[in-house]
């Protein structure tokens, strides 16, 4: 990227940016409309600042087949709803026109639900004789934008201005030539994809979209008619400034600092945006003046909570606001106070927001807490994030924890106090309004029930049988739903055991870290036991690996290893990155053995990531407050050393020179991705899913041309992830996409999914093993159509040969769970469902109905080898 191109803070302030530069151009009665759903926080902005109405351009992009990331065309609402293709695309992509009217289809069905989600019956804003204003958050190809263009032309707009923050200096001249003006903040040579150009470029929910929207239509409604009064609260007197706009949807109740009262500068801003957003609000002092000498009481948060209590008992008794859902706004030690009276209130209170705040006051009572909670921290406000990290999980609410890249304590760095109020307003404009309900088209059940394969158990021979038919693949990949299910492992086991006996499989790659992982494969290939530092799997998520049903596989692979010929043992190897530490480890014990000066020069530069041995994610906040990567030098140097010496080095044995090397490379590309994972941006995990790609390639290369290889990760790394909001939305990649690309019909990618049961997850990183209930799955996910089929176990076979009408019932984009190794059921819909198409996504899918937590193995593992290594049992 070239040093002149800016890297924006997130989309409102690129809007921010955006709308200063059309304020200039004395535009002729402007009408913003966002292509959402990236757009609208642009667009928010660029309708608040020309105070222009705010309206929705809807806009679907048509992929082409077998790389939906490439734009063949665009479907635009209308009375006619519009399509326009490239035909460049359309001729080197092959796509007939059944192709493209099956896709067309599927897009107006999405584009649909989201008009009746973001806009419901909200009255449209009529383009005829306006300023056009097409905004989106960036450009890659324009396909988009070139459809909304047309559409906008055709109702009639006078003059049409394309504005986004950043595009490729070749897609701006080909939306000039269909725009009147364009307006670009950064035309780029060096285009790397629009995430590339922000700092925060996380994917929007459809529950942020419509609060983001409520705040930009709000802020178009007159404020006349509203009223600012101050009231006395009973019993004790306080005083206390209530404002109330015309027709008000809800009234935010503030509780303030230690240090501060109701005429706080920054709650008062709050406030002032939230009246803008037609919400009443009350800022109040919590102490009398006599109480306010006493320090001790601007601490005591029983008694402030009680205030805050009393104050909602008044509310309830004014006529004016007595109906209006309650929020509570608390700042400092008053977040502690307003946590402590939302336990006390329970129903009464519908949201909380906590700025810079000490939720952990709140205590043992923060699990009372029912309100969908908002803990918003400054970035550089290192202890109290770790404080409501801490409260975050003793929450059991709907929750959300908002760190401000850039903010101290007191959010007085510019711009950070615009953030915080654009996170209050969308978190109380959501949770003190009724949820508008999603529109999901109805599928019939009877074409999926007719498709749907029963399934025995995993320990019937049968079970296994029945996936004979993906045997000729180069590589089968075996997803989860989550990684705590023991059907799940015990379902892959079964697979994959059929596949290494009957059909020639040797590799099982795995979503583990390497070192880890070689630790088993040495025990099930009969080789030299190697002493590791740790034990494998020791490490967050224990159980992840560490449990009986992995135990049960590792004893199979060992028995059926055993009298085979070296070259005919199947292996258990790692394609994941994290275990850097045991890496190093591994490189500096095999240059010791081969190469004494090579592991002196080697312990000499590792030595720069000694620091962060125990914490890696350490290492990429230094990297990233320093702005360089301190380690990245010496450990490419490392690599770039051992692969020079290989001729010297595989005569002493080219195996475990292979082991080393692949060290030495997870370790390069680790240094990367603790470096990276602080942008907030779709590289970091990128970076991983190329890693686990190239550790595949490598072993598939290793063991020779007709090797195959059997995968177990997640769904969310082995589904094709084009089909997935991770590549439409947000321009991830993922395995399953690699594999695809690279071996077509040779990969198969097998999903797995459940709806209820119980999982092993955590509450947070590093926190303990749970066994968690799973939610019942919702109504507009793939999940629940699978569960209306009525079967305990079946197989889908997506594959596009197969089945034409499960494939056509399927086509409907839905929300898909994805439970990994921490599960929040409080706030599942945000953290645990995207949008995807599941025959695109994969070639088969098993279904379990009903599932169980995988049982854990302990920690402490017996001393050498013998019959019980390598899980100590």
């Amino acid at each position: 990227m070239d040093d002149r191109e800016r890297v924006f803070t997130n989309r409102a302030e690129a809007g921010r940016q955006l709308a200063a530069r059309l304020a200039s151009m004395g535009l002729d009665r402007p009408a913003v409309y966002a292509l959402p759903r990236g757009g609208v926080p642009v667009a928010v902005e660029i309708s608040r600042a020309l105070e222009a109405p705010l309206d929705l351009v809807m806009v679907r992009k048509i992929g082409a087949p077998s790389n939906p990331e490439v734009a063949l065309g665009a479907v635009v609402e209308g009375a006619v709803p519009q399509t326009i293709l490239n035909e460049d695309v359309r001729r080197i992509s092959g796509a007939d026109e059944a192709y493209i009217e099956r896709a067309r289809t599927q897009e107006l069905a999405e584009m649909e639900r989201r008009r009746a989600l973001y806009l419901g019956d909200r009255e449209r804003v009529d383009p005829t004789g306006r300023t056009a204003i097409l905004v989106d958050d960036g450009l890659a190809t324009g396909a988009t934008m070139k459809a909304a263009i047309a559409a906008i032309r055709r109702q009639g707009a006078a003059r049409i201005v394309a504005a986004i923050p950043v595009a490729p200096e070749e897609t701006l001249v080909e939306i000039a030539a269909l725009a009147d003006d364009v307006v670009c903040l950064t035309p780029s040579r060096a285009f790397r994809g629009v995430g590339g150009f922000f700092a925060d470029f996380h994917q929007l929910t459809d529950e942020e979209t419509i609060g983001l929207l409520r705040q930009g239509w709000s802020a178009q409604v007159p404020a006349s008619g509203g009223e600012a009064r101050s009231v006395l609260i009973p019993p004790h007197g306080l005083a206390a400034d209530l404002t109330v706009p015309a027709n008000p949807r809800g009234i935010v109740l503030f509780a303030h600092g230690s240090g501060s009262s109701r005429l706080s500068p920054r709650n008062r801003a709050v406030a002032a945006s939230l009246n803008g957003q037609g919400f009443a609000t009350l800022l109040m002092d919590l102490l009398t003046p006599d109480e306010a000498r006493d320090r001790r009481n601007v601490f005591d948060i029983p008694l402030l909570a009680e205030r805050l209590a009393e104050t909602a008992l008044w509310i309830a008794s004014e006529p004016d606001i007595a109906d209006l859902p309650l929020g509570l706004f608390g700042a400092s030690t008053g977040a502690g106070a307003a946590l402590l009276a939302a336990a006390e209130m329970q129903d009464r209170v519908s949201a909380v927001v906590s700025r810079g705040g000490r939720p952990d006051l709140a205590g043992p009572r923060l699990g009372q807490v029912r309100a969908p909670t908002l803990l918003i921290v400054g970035g550089n406000d290192d202890q109290v994030i770790e404080l409501n990290r801490k409260a975050l999980t003793a929450l059991t609410c709907e929750k959300l924890l908002k760190i401000i890249p850039g903010a101290g304590h007191l959010f007085e760095e510019p711009g950070t106090m615009d953030q915080v109020m654009a996170a209050a307003g969308a978190w109380f404009q959501h949770y003190l309004e009724p949820e508008r309900q999603i529109a999901v088209r109805p599928t019939a059940v009877d074409p999926l029930r007719a498709a749907a394969e029963p399934l025995p158990a995993p320990e019937d021979p049968e079970f296994a049988a029945l996936f004979d038919r993906f045997a000729d693949a180069r590589v089968v990949l075996l997803g989860e739903a989550t990684h705590g299910t023991s059907e799940f492992y015990r379902a892959r086991a079964a697979i994959t055991r059929r596949l290494i006996e009957r059909h020639g499989f040797t590799i099982v790659a795995v979503e583990a870290d390497w070192p880890d992982a070689a630790a088993i494969d040495r025990h099930v290939r009969h080789l030299p036991h190697q002493p590791m530092h740790t034990p494998p799997f020791t490490r967050f998520p224990t159980w992840m690996w560490r449990n009986k049903d992995v135990d049960s596989f590792v004893a199979f692979l060992r028995r059926h290893n055993a009298g085979k010929p070296p070259d005919e043992r199947a292996g258990f190897y790692g394609l994941d990155l994290y275990n850097m530490t045991a890496s190093i480890a591994a490189v500096l014990t095999y240059l010791d053995r081969v190469d004494p000066k090579a592991a002196a020069i080697a312990r000499e530069r590792y030595g720069c990531l000694e620091p962060w041995a125990r914490e890696p994610a350490a290492y990429g906040r230094a990297a990233l407050s320093r702005g360089y990567a301190m380690c990245e030098d010496p450990v490419t140097r490392s690599l770039v050393d051992m692969l020079r010496k290989e001729l010297a080095y595989v005569p002493h044995d080219g195996e475990r020179f292979f082991d080393a090397t692949q060290n030495a490379r997870l370790i390069a590309d680790a240094e990367r991705y603790y470096r990276i994972m602080y942008y907030g941006s779709h590289h970091s995990w990128n970076l991983r899913d190329n890693h686990m790609f190239d550790t595949l390639q490598r072993l598939l290369a290793w063991s020779g041309g007709d090797s195959k290889a059997v995968v177990w990760a997640h769904n969310s790394h082995i589904g094709d992830a084009r089909a997935t909001d991770m590549g439409a939305e947000r321009g991830e990649l993922n395995l399953g996409q690699l594999c695809r690309q690279t071996y077509g019909r040779e990969a198969v990618l097998i999903g797995f999914g459940t709806h209820s049961g119980t999982v092993a997850a955590a509450s947070d990183w590093d926190a303990p093993m749970e066994i968690k209930a799973v939610r019942p799955s919702r109504a507009d996910s793939y999940e629940e159509l699978c569960h209306k089929i009525g079967e305990e176990r079946f197989l889908f076979d997506l594959r596009p040969d197969r089945n034409a009408d499960l494939r056509k019932a399927l086509s409907a984009r839905r929300l898909e769970r994805y439970i990994g190794v921490i599960y929040r059921p409080e706030t599942e819909r945000w953290s645990h469902y995207s949008y995807a198409c599941l025959p695109d996504q994969y070639d088969a899918f098993v279904w379990f109905d009903e599932t169980t937590a995988v049982v854990p193995l302990p920690t402490e593992v017996a001393k050498g080898e013998d019959e019980t290594y390598p899980f100590g049992l």
